[in-house]
């Protein structure tokens, strides 16, 4: 069985590396990768997280890409490859652009797509944006529906996607085994400095579209004042190279002594920061459902989330970007241990590390 893999972000590079490395274990399956560029720099510190090559790059990465010249570029670049390789199904990934023309583009070819993360839904077609609708579309072209958890095949299902829907868990998980050490020392040095056992070290990203300009400011002027009111607390933030995020970033939090701006780090620093650090501030999708198997407490910086099933089992809560009710729920975990139990205690519902396996043997039995 031929199978091309497809991505071009590092958030689905970090799922789809353990994936192939698990098809390249079976005799039956001939995996090729093909990367698109739509990340450059911080999707080949993954690649090299997991030892492994593209046997295909697109190289779109431009200087001011848009999501027209992202889906353009690949539908124009991957057509050639597609007509040269025939695989027998095409592996794409959750919700990126990347994922959407890469499905597209197969569609084209009359190729099967096989949908690795399938099922989210905020139901809010420009929340988060361009995510929702390119999953939405990309389930739509898609021949096999790969979803983590139950609830996301209930989603596939009320939209009438009923044929080839397997629940799998989350292929992240499967990636703590090749990347999580307790004697891991960071490559970003200012890390390796600070002391995760006996300081509250509460990790922070944020960089998605829809918080640049006045969200961003706000998540900010909240971590600004949680710090300096926080003294023993330590708040560090790797910082997204978008220009518009670094600059706001840097204006309100670079001389705070207790916030440590970064510049983005590896995959394996950031999942041994997952696993030593005490709580999570985000607008990611990947750390919602990734720091609840370490046990850490997630307030997410969004109005809503793709990812329910964090929320109802406790261990993530939607909180927004205002900066007051920043503060409050911040200002709980960091002071109330009872708020902290509750939270870093509740089961991860995201799979017991094996999703890959069994993506695997999916695919082993419709060959």
């Amino acid at each position: 069985m031929k199978i091309f893999v497809v991505f071009g972000t590092r958030p689905e590079a970090v799922k789809m590396c353990p994936l192939v490395l698990e098809l390249r274990k079976h005799d039956g399956f001939d995996v090729k990768v093909c990367l698109t560029g739509q990340h450059n720099e911080m999707l080949f510190q993954v690649m090299d997280a997991f030892s492994l090559s593209a046997d295909y790059d697109l190289e779109i990465m431009k200087t001011s890409q848009t999501l027209t010249s992202i889906t353009t570029s690949i539908l124009e670049r991957l057509d050639p490859i597609l007509a040269k390789e025939c695989p027998d199904v095409v592996l794409v990934h959750g919700d990126t652009s990347t994922s959407f023309a890469a499905a597209l583009a197969s569609f084209y070819k009359q190729i099967p797509v096989g949908h690795v993360e399938a099922g989210l839904r905020t139901y809010n077609i420009y929340s988060p944006f361009p995510e929702e609708m390119n999953r939405q579309l990309t389930d739509q072209i898609s021949t096999y529906h790969f979803a983590p958890t139950e609830n996301n095949k209930n989603f596939l299902l009320k939209q009438g996607i009923s044929e080839n829907v397997f629940v799998t868990g989350n292929t992240v998980i499967d990636a703590f085994r090749y990347t999580v050490s307790e004697k891991h020392i960071f490559s970003e040095d200012v890390l390796n400095t600070i002391d995760f056992k006996n300081r509250k070290a509460v990790l922070v990203t944020a960089h998605r579209r829809e918080n640049l300009g006045k969200p961003l400011e706000n998540i900010c002027l909240s971590i600004k004042e949680l710090a300096l009111t926080n003294k023993d607390a330590l708040f560090i933030y790797p910082v997204h190279l978008n220009p518009a995020v670094k600059e706001t970033v840097h204006k309100y939090l670079s001389d705070i002594e207790n916030v440590y701006l970064t510049n983005p780090v590896s995959v394996i620093d950031m999942h041994n920061m997952l696993s030593r650090c005490y709580a999570v501030m985000t607008d990611s999708g990947g750390l919602q459902e990734e720091a609840p198997h370490f046990g850490k407490p997630v307030l997410v910086l969004r109005s809503e989330t793709e990812r329910p099933e964090a929320v109802d089992a406790g261990t993530v809560k939607v909180i927004g970007t205002d900066k007051e009710n920043i503060v409050c729920q911040m200002n709980e975990l960091l002071n109330s241990t009872g708020a902290y139990e509750k939270m870093s205690k509740a089961c991860n519902p995201y799979g017991d590390g094996k999703a890959s396996e069994r993506i695997a043997d999916i695919l082993k039995s419709i060959t």
